[in-house]
């Protein structure tokens, strides 16, 4: 029971946050399609309740830039496209978690892979302090070639990224 409670809620967090997505895609003189109250009732309960549980990650990107100030403060405003970057552009990866308030979470890791060679692992630290926490962690891809970087907990993968290196 408590697997399915924990299996919809993630369902409920995902789908208010592809929500949000389509949010920041939208202009912003249009009005935001509210969730359902069953969703809002799972969000509230994981953040107020969830401690323990761990985060969930809604977003990650790769970028380029994350704005220092102004209205998109702590948002990834230039996103790496599918062309990919040249070697040794400073990029990081962007990524936006709900955490239960007043938890902390230490063992997520970011890992950044050349093909199937392992060239470099960040550990991240997040707390639950407000709806959303945002990190972003510098990458390394100094070389040519296909990477991929990868957000982990534990053995657990949570997002991976493909990017092309020129």
């Amino acid at each position: 029971m408590k697997k399915m409670l924990t299996r919809s809620l993630v369902c409920a967090v995902l789908g208010m946050s592809s929500m949000a997505m389509a949010q920041d895609a939208q202009p912003s003189n249009e009005p935001a399609k509210a969730p359902s109250a069953d969703a809002v009732r799972d969000t509230w309960n994981f953040f107020y309740k969830g401690q323990g549980q761990g985060p969930v990650l809604v977003e990650a990107k790769l970028c380029t830039e994350v704005a220092k100030d102004g209205p998109n403060k702590f948002e990834c405003i230039t996103e790496v496209g599918p062309e990919g970057v040249k070697a040794g552009t400073t990029t990081m990866l962007w990524q936006a978690y709900l955490v239960p308030q007043g938890d902390s979470v230490e063992d997520i890791m970011v890992q950044t892979k050349q093909g199937n060679v392992v060239r470099e692992t960040k550990d991240v630290k997040i707390k639950g302090e407000g709806w959303r926490a945002r990190q972003w962690t510098g990458v390394r891809l100094n070389k040519p070639g296909t990477w991929t970087v990868t957000v982990m907990r534990g053995d657990q993968v949570l997002k991976e990224l493909q990017v092309k290196v020129n």
